[in-house]
């Protein structure tokens, strides 16, 4: 049970990744995805603002938020196209079924990982459910791995007023593992027990054995950089020094997922083909959680942005702190606009990640054969 259904590579990739390795730790046993019925959402924010529109003003609302950066028609098209074609164009690469997986009866379940414990949030696509708890699971045992509470902190548990209905679901599950420290800490406030601590599956998984589903071949014959965020969140600042340090190199600015105001050319490919743009990017400059991961496992130099919460809109400190602190990469957060070449042009030690990622690899899959 994942964020399998997010239009989102970070969420697919990371579902994919999860679901490879518990194929790996248990060969002859049936892998696969659970949806959860998404809850009710215990804070009021834009996303909670749209669904009271309507149908039709939802989607003038979608449109608008498509269209309110200025990146020419033929960007902003393609990103109309992706959105409308990601779950028909995608999720059968993932193994995602058309139909959704309701409540089946299953040896184990495992939850995880991502976001699947982000509670307090304004995203309606997730909410509050229950399910993402282990609640009303026909499992005979339900585990989680690397699950994250993401935006939700402990206060804003406390808030929700939903402190003992978590803990008295987290009483049910055989083992827990979470992927941050915030997480962690939350976990421990409300079962008083330690869980294990767990890196995102996308780091362990060894996505060399998809040779055949990620191009060997380069994607784009010119020099390019990746800006890589959620749709428009990079602000007039950021755009201005990234479309400055594009033709200081003279590369081309591509995005995925979203249009920047920095984009010269919006790219709409699959999952495993990001990868491979990944691969052979001059640097990338993210502010998400997957982005910084695909620019660590393809060893590119980047920087990433960390956001706090604002305004209703979830941010990324609590999880992005909690990975580049893990990985001895905290340096790679760009605290200062103005100072991005100088942070790309600082070489980064991939030996010492790599050998980390190793360790963690060992560790997951001894706790997932622990489990199974």
């Amino acid at each position: 049970m994942s964020m399998q259904r997010i239009f989102n590579y970070g969420s697919s990739l990371q579902a994919y990744a999860l679901r490879r390795l518990l194929e790996g730790v248990q060969p002859h046993s049936e892998v696969s995805f659970v949806d959860y019925q998404p809850g009710p959402t215990l804070v009021n924010g834009p996303a909670n603002r749209v669904e009271r529109l309507g149908r039709v003003g939802r989607t003038l609302a979608k449109v608008h938020s498509y269209t309110k950066t200025e990146v020419g028609p033929r960007n902003t098209i393609r990103f109309i196209n992706h959105k409308k074609s990601y779950a028909k164009n995608y999720f059968p690469m993932i193994g995602v079924s058309e139909v959704a997986n309701r409540r089946p009866a299953l040896d184990l379940q495992v939850i995880g990982s991502d976001e699947v414990f982000n509670c307090v949030q304004s995203n309606t696509r997730v909410g509050y459910s229950p399910e993402l708890f282990g609640r009303d699971s026909r499992a005979s045992r339900v585990v989680s791995y690397a699950g994250s509470f993401g935006s939700t902190t402990m206060d804003k548990i406390e808030q929700a007023g939903i402190r003992r209905e978590l803990a008295d679901s987290f009483a049910g599950f055989h083992a827990i593992s979470v992927r941050d420290e915030n997480s962690r800490q939350i976990v421990e406030h409300l079962t008083g027990r330690s869980p294990e601590v767990h890196v995102d599956p996308t780091l362990v998984y060894n996505f060399g054995d998809s040779t055949a589903l990620i191009p060997r071949h380069r994607q784009l014959q010119e020099k390019y950089i990746i800006v890589y965020g959620y749709p428009g969140r990079f602000n007039e600042d950021e755009n201005a020094v990234i479309k400055r340090y594009a033709k200081e190199i003279n590369a081309r600015v591509i995005s995925f997922g979203g249009n920047q105001g920095s984009t010269d050319q919006f790219v709409d490919c699959d999952p495993f083909t990001l990868l491979a743009y990944f691969r052979d990017a001059a640097a990338v400059i993210t502010d998400t959680f997957h982005g910084t991961i695909f620019s660590i496992i393809n060893e590119v130099p980047f920087a990433t942005i960390v956001r706090s919460t604002q305004g209703g809109e979830s941010g990324n400190r609590e999880k992005l702190s909690s990975l580049l602190g893990h990985f001895g990469l905290s340096d790679r957060i760009l605290k200062n606009t103005e100072g991005l070449r100088e942070l790309i042009a600082e070489p980064i030690d991939f030996k010492s990640v790599r050998a980390l990622r190793s360790m963690e690899r060992e560790r997951t899959l001894a706790y997932l054969e622990s489990v199974v």
